[in-house]
């Protein structure tokens, strides 16, 4: 820790030339750094989507972007001191994981504005240059939920799990809609729930998946990452379905029936172009859901029956209209 304090006293000097200015928007090209989580950018999905979103605002804006990927948990301060250092205006933290990071750079560099995907602001230190990009993701899952329970009752079933990577908010909303919004279609629907405790390890989603089945699961829904890729192919291989997550995984294997789709390349854009114009708001957050079109449902499999999409969409109209919450804490 004392290594990393006196580095970053050393570069405060050349963050604060760089940092992001309050008053409007830049005169000079902007320059926009992603500090990715463990999973790194080639996950397919929630990291490699926020790249994405990186490099098209910045190509926008006529700014340059600065990916930073990490490979562990250690590699986080490093990266963000390589941000400050390289003139950051504003530092994207990729994943709740990096909120303690983020926080300790979010007060030793007041003129950097700073922004983490899946927490809020306040749980990132409460800073006035910080902003969080929520998402609504248990809407997404309850969407995917109904389809879940209506395959699980099609096979005479009652079953239906969620393979999670790591037990942490961003993880559990998508599952608490999932079971929610499953239970409600089909009444009587059980949800298994367990976790890999790894977003990397596909092996490791692979056997969680496989012992859902062994007891009884119709459907998979992987909410694990790259870790969960191996959760749908391993539902594939046993002859069940797979509900991918954050992108659509559709690809992934050969009995996808939908996904849960996060949209973290828009939060990414849109942060990223506010700080270009001046318009972004520090001691904030912004919220991505299903009526301002930040989350959904990916490509459905064409084996899915029309009866069962049209359920969904009426779950849908309910949620944006505000007669259907479903929670964003798991259910009992």
């Amino acid at each position: 820790m004392a290594g990393v304090v006196a580095l970053v006293a050393s570069i405060s000097t050349t963050a604060a030339m760089g940092g992001g200015s309050k008053a409007g928007a830049h005169s000079a090209a902007i320059k926009a750094a992603l500090v990715s989580d463990i999973a790194g950018f080639n996950d397919n999905g929630f990291n490699k989507n926020q790249l994405k979103g990186l490099k098209v605002a910045a190509a926008k804006v006529g700014g340059t972007a600065i990916p930073l990927v990490s490979h562990s948990q250690s590699d986080y301060k490093p990266n963000y001191n390589t941000a400050v250092r390289d003139g950051a205006n504003v530092v994207v933290a990729a994943g709740f994981l990096l909120a303690d990071t983020m926080k300790l750079y979010a007060k030793q560099f007041p003129k950097v504005d700073f922004a983490i995907t899946d927490d809020s602001y306040k749980a990132a230190g409460g800073y006035s240059n910080e902003q969080g990009i929520t998402y609504a993701t248990q809407e997404a899952g309850c969407l995917v939920g109904v389809l879940a329970a209506e395959e699980a009752k099609a096979m005479g079933g009652n079953t239906i799990a969620a393979t999670g990577g790591i037990k942490i908010p961003p993880v559990d909303s998508y599952i608490a809609g999932y079971k929610y919004c499953a239970a409600k279609a089909v009444p009587g629907t059980k949800t298994i729930v367990q976790y890999s405790n790894s977003f990397t390890d596909e092996a490791a989603c692979s056997t969680v998946a496989q012992n859902e089945i062994g007891q009884g699961a119709e459907v998979v829904f992987q909410v694990a990452g790259l870790c969960g890729d191996g959760a749908l192919k391993e539902a594939s291989k046993l002859g069940k379905w797979g509900v991918g997550v954050d992108a659509d995984e559709y690809h992934v294997a050969s009995k996808i029936l939908t996904s849960a789709v996060k949209k973290t390349d828009v939060g990414v854009e849109d942060v990223v172009e506010s700080v270009a114009n001046g318009t972004f708001k520090g001691g904030t957050d912004i919220t991505l859901n299903l009526k301002n079109n930040g989350v959904g449902v990916g490509t459905i499999s064409p084996k899915v029956p029309k009866s069962w999409i049209t359920l969904m969409n009426s779950y849908k109209a309910k949620i944006i209209a505000g007669t259907l919450k479903p929670p964003a804490v798991i259910p009992k």
